[in-house]
């Protein structure tokens, strides 16, 4: 098979061969019209993975014979704009037409690497495409935003999904010299979940496992090559739940380089940072807790570091954060302490709360006795009071158990010296 993927070889490159999208590109689309008569806007396209926006970009390119760049905003940073920027004005120059910058995943970009482009924007010097799945009047800058015509892509139909492999056996050449009978879509579909992209690449896949001549396409066939061989990273499917759950468990497992392969393969399958940073914050309380407290204040550093940064800088952010928390002494206990917590609070429902700790801001609470005998612990010896802060029922039990770590052990014994045997420290 060739080693550029099916899904590349068979990206069309002008409107006519660009299937669904009719609402955009059709023959009275608003989109086909902006184009024809070269008034384009700089614009951003809001649709599924796999419906054609890098596509689109490229035939609009092509169309208007202008320049055309193209950044990830996986893995670029300010500098690659710039570049493309300085580029882009010297192409002006020579009047090959306004040259076209277009920005995959847009929404991935922090506020500095938006505000980077807002310059050349504002000022003409390029027409910008952005490409994004997520909705971008939450993810993309409000003053770029503004200067942006927006155009959703909407999933391809059963019927487009059809053509786009018809096309495929019939077109490429690579496919054409296997006698290939698609007999059936069904599985194809499913897997593809309107992601044409993945559709061929799931093709391309099934065709290569086959050895039979014809290749006859069964939903069985399917299923068997897909089971079989289908490694890739799905960000919305079971591989990306499997790959953060090995991520996470990496860490809690003590393993840092476990836990890096997979940051590793999270990224480069295009992951969101702010997604892993995420887990991260909740890891550190819920495996780690006060066995390190320090780790809390690392992975929210992280995620706040991430979300100003963007990638392809907060890999080192990312993955200094995960081998911190993967080395560090580890403890659920704060985790266990909640959940016992909760499942008294629906074991024994609302119990009042002791009067001596009862709030009272009036002089009828003062009255019926709220606070009344309550000890500020500040005016005792080492600040503390041997006074009962639990309801009655629930007296004398243990929700918190220290874990047994250094950190922990200090914390039990501090609390033992306190409470003595009333809790079983």
């Amino acid at each position: 098979m060739n080693s550029i993927p099916l899904s590349e070889r068979l990206r069309p490159n002008t409107l006519d061969e660009y299937i669904g999208q009719e609402h955009l590109i059709g023959k009275n689309g608003v989109l086909r019209q902006a184009i024809e008569k070269d008034i384009l806007p700089s614009l951003l396209f809001w649709g599924p993975p796999g419906v054609g926006k890098t596509s689109l970009a490229n035939i609009i390119s092509k169309t208007l014979k202008r320049p055309f760049y193209i950044l990830s905003a996986i893995n670029s940073g300010v500098k690659d704009i710039r570049e493309v920027i300085d580029k882009a004005k010297s192409e002006d120059l020579f009047s090959r037409g306004k040259p076209v910058l277009f920005i995959d995943e847009i929404h991935r970009f922090s506020k500095s690497q938006q505000d980077s482009l807002l310059g050349a924007v504002e000022k003409g010097l390029i027409t910008l495409i952005g490409a994004t799945t997520e909705n971008p009047s939450f993810e993309v800058i409000p003053a770029l935003l503004s200067r942006c015509q927006i155009y959703i892509l909407n999933s391809l139909s059963r019927a487009e999904l059809e053509t786009v492999l018809v096309r495929a056996i019939e077109n490429d050449l690579e496919l054409k010299r296997k006698n290939i009978e698609l007999k059936e879509t069904e599985a194809l579909l499913r897997i593809s979940g309107g992601d044409a992209r993945k559709l061929l690449n799931a093709l391309e896949l099934v065709v290569s496992f086959s050895s039979e001549d014809p290749v006859v396409i069964t939903d069985g066939l399917v299923t068997s090559a897909i089971q079989q061989n289908l490694a890739l990273y799905d960000k919305s499917g079971e591989q990306h739940y499997n790959i953060i759950s090995a991520f996470i468990k990496s860490i809690r497992g003590s393993d840092p380089n476990g836990a890096v392969y997979w940051l590793a393969r999270m990224i480069e399958g295009g992951e969101d940072a702010l997604f892993i940073a995420r887990r991260m914050v909740i890891l550190a309380s819920e495996d780690i807790g006060n066995a390190n407290p320090t780790a809390l204040v690392l992975a929210n550093n992280c995620f706040q570091a991430v979300n100003v940064i963007g990638f392809p800088e907060s890999r080192i952010i990312l993955s200094q954060c995960a081998t911190y928390l993967a080395s560090s002494a580890k403890s659920n206990a704060s985790y266990e302490a909640i959940g016992s917590a909760l499942e008294a609070v629906k074991k024994t429902g609302d119990l009042p709360v002791p009067l001596h700790i009862r709030n009272a801001p009036t002089k009828l609470m003062k009255e019926l006795g709220y606070g009344a005998d309550y000890q500020y612990a500040h005016q005792y010896q080492h600040n503390f009071s041997n006074q009962e802060y639990l309801p009655e029922e629930l007296k004398g039990s243990v929700f918190y158990n220290p874990g047994n770590n250094p950190r922990e052990n200090e914390l039990r014994n501090y609390l033992r010296a306190l409470w003595k045997d009333k809790y079983g420290y």
